[in-house]
């Protein structure tokens, strides 16, 4: 039986349908301006109009019905931005997110940063066409230009920022996370207590206001005791394993070699730690380490880590409600952030220096 003219014979491959990338890329535009163009298009000029509109002839490209959202309504999705979904503090995070999301009715859509999994054109794509109703940004420098989520632009959607803000492209948002200065100050404190002198610092990312204010913590404290900081003592550590073992060996290898070793997260502590028995040394008699965040395996490292406790799940569930609350009531949110308190856990990575 011959098959219809219209349909393809076995083998034949179906065409794929063309996409707004495809659309982009031959009008010479970013995907973000295709998307004005079919959602706002008094906001872009003629010629850029024109052709955008003449590849979409070519290409026969059928927009998203969920782009057209925005002028029906609402599609009840929440775009999450994070560093990385594998961090296991984030899991945590996360599974309050979900929770919150469902018991309002959101469904997510989960956006990676670090790896590259869309590119800002293309996020920015997605916020300019509304498929979203509100964005969250955990620990995560906004992907989308100024103009997309200016507070004057009448696309701009609800942002809410959890666990830290680290720019101040997005320090202007509602957030919600502990205060980082108070609690990396704790922590050294404790140190101090314990009779530690030479402290060392490692953290996170340069440019990041989360680095700034956990250092400041431990600056703060170490000042407050009369202890006047070696060249040498605080040193980046990019917030990874591998960053952390670098600059562990650089600590190892100084002249006045410190007692104690501050990692401003816990993934750091984990490569503190396992460079620190790779180097013969034995923790706590040797070094003293603490961590930052106290994520799930804190408890069961060797020895047991002690960390500062961020109430992550709470965070994930405060940053929906907080968003919804400004999707659903249509007004912005009290931009203040809000402070969830935070924990010393103490376990056996820490005891008094033994010199």
């Amino acid at each position: 039986m011959d098959q219809p003219a219209d349909m393809p014979g076995e083998g034949q491959a179906q065409a794929q349908p063309a996409s707004i990338k495809d659309v982009a890329r031959i009008a010479q535009v970013s995907i973000a301006t295709v998307s004005r163009c079919i959602n706002d298009p008094e906001r872009v000029k003629a010629p850029t109009r024109e052709r955008v509109e003449t590849a979409i002839r070519q290409t026969g490209y059928s927009p998203n019905t969920l782009a057209q959202s925005f002028r029906r309504g609402k599609t009840k999705v929440i775009m999450v931005v994070l560093p990385s979904v594998g961090d296991p503090f984030f899991t945590d995070v996360m599974s309050g997110i979900r929770e919150a999301a469902t018991d309002k009715g959101y469904s997510l859509l989960i956006n990676e940063t670090q790896f590259n999994t869309m590119t800002a054109d293309e996020i920015g794509a997605m916020v300019v066409s509304r498929q979203a109703d509100g964005i969250v940004l955990l620990a995560s420098v906004s992907p989308f230009g100024t103009e997309v989520l200016s507070s004057d632009s009448n696309r701009r959607l609800p942002v809410v920022v959890g666990c830290e803000i680290i720019s101040l492209q997005t320090a202007g948002y509602p957030s919600v996370h502990i205060d980082n200065r108070a609690a990396a100050r704790e922590a050294t404190d404790y140190l101090l207590e314990q009779g530690h002198r030479r402290i060392a610092f490692i953290h996170g990312q340069e440019a990041s206001l989360l680095t700034k204010d956990r250092e400041d913590g431990y600056r703060t404290a170490m000042q407050a005791a009369g202890i006047s900081l070696e060249d040498g003592w605080i040193v980046g550590g990019n917030l990874t394993i591998e960053g952390a073992i670098k600059a562990t060996h650089e600590l190892l290898d100084h002249p006045d070699r410190p007692t104690a070793i501050f990692c401003a997260n816990d993934e750091m502590a984990m490569g503190c730690m396992h460079a620190i028995k790779a180097a013969g040394l034995k923790i706590p008699e040797d070094i003293s380490v603490m961590g930052f965040d106290d994520v799930r395996y804190a408890a069961i490292m060797d020895p047991p880590l002690s960390s500062v406790r961020q109430p992550a799940k709470k965070i994930g569930e405060q940053v929906i409600y907080r968003l919804v609350r400004e999707i659903e009531e249509g007004r912005s949110v009290n931009a203040e952030p809000e402070i969830v308190p935070h924990e010393l856990v103490l376990r056996q990575s820490v005891a008094a220096p033994s010199y």
